[in-house]
């Protein structure tokens, strides 16, 4: 939990989360070559993650679309040591009874060895995705690699605000299960002493930046 500050008054309010834009803008800011490098720095610490997997295991990415820390160090790891890379999907499962877009993500195999060569259209949210007939649940996956905007110490992490890993996670996480393991991929900047945390946040299991690995 996140510690909490007196007023005057004695009465105890939360410290509310920084905001979002605080965190992108500071992504957007990097150059092309310093994210690469970050990247690579980064994926040195892939070993540790590795001793947790059995083989083939099934990986899930993302796209990095909007200055994260690159994501093709990570398609490149999964290829050379024969795991199974994904991407996620939005909206496979059309809308839920209000009318709005399932929030629930399923994940799509990786046959290219690049990125960038994926076939890939823009969701109306802003992503690029892939599209095929054969999409995985999330509990069938080993590992979800999450995107993140900002993460703390304990394993909180802030997201881009639209709940699609909360609601993916949330029954797996609730029921205790060890799979898939959720692992956070971020720059050094990107981790805070605390963030406020909601009932419905899924925590991560784990969390690589450039300067090494940390489990929760």
């Amino acid at each position: 939990m996140h510690p909490e500050l007196k007023n005057s008054n004695s009465n105890e309010s939360k410290v509310s989360n920084p905001p979002r834009r605080q965190f992108t803008r500071q992504r957007r800011q990097l150059t092309d070559g310093e994210r690469r490098q970050y990247a690579r720095m980064a994926s040195l610490h892939l070993i540790k993650l590795q001793q947790r997997l059995a083989p083939r295991a099934r990986i899930g990415l993302y796209y990095d679309g909007f200055g994260e820390l690159p994501t093709q160090p990570l398609l490149d790891w999964c290829q050379r040591l024969g795991y199974l890379p994904y991407l996620p999907v939005v909206g496979s499962l059309g809308r839920d009874n209000k009318g709005n877009v399932d929030k629930h993500l399923r994940f799509v195999p990786i046959y290219q060895s690049k990125l960038l060569n994926i076939p890939t259209r823009i969701h109306s949210l802003g992503m690029k995705q892939n599209h095929h007939r054969r999409l995985l649940w999330a509990r069938e996956l080993d590992v979800i690699i999450c995107p993140l905007v900002a993460v703390d110490k304990s394993g909180n992490r802030m997201g881009m605000g639209g709940g699609f890993y909360d609601t993916t996670l949330g029954r797996s996480y609730q029921a205790g299960l060890k799979k898939p393991l959720k692992i956070g991929w971020c720059y050094d900047f990107q981790v805070v002493e605390h963030l406020e945390r909601q009932p419905w946040d899924v925590p991560l299991d784990g969390l690589i930046t450039p300067s090494g690995i940390r489990w929760f």
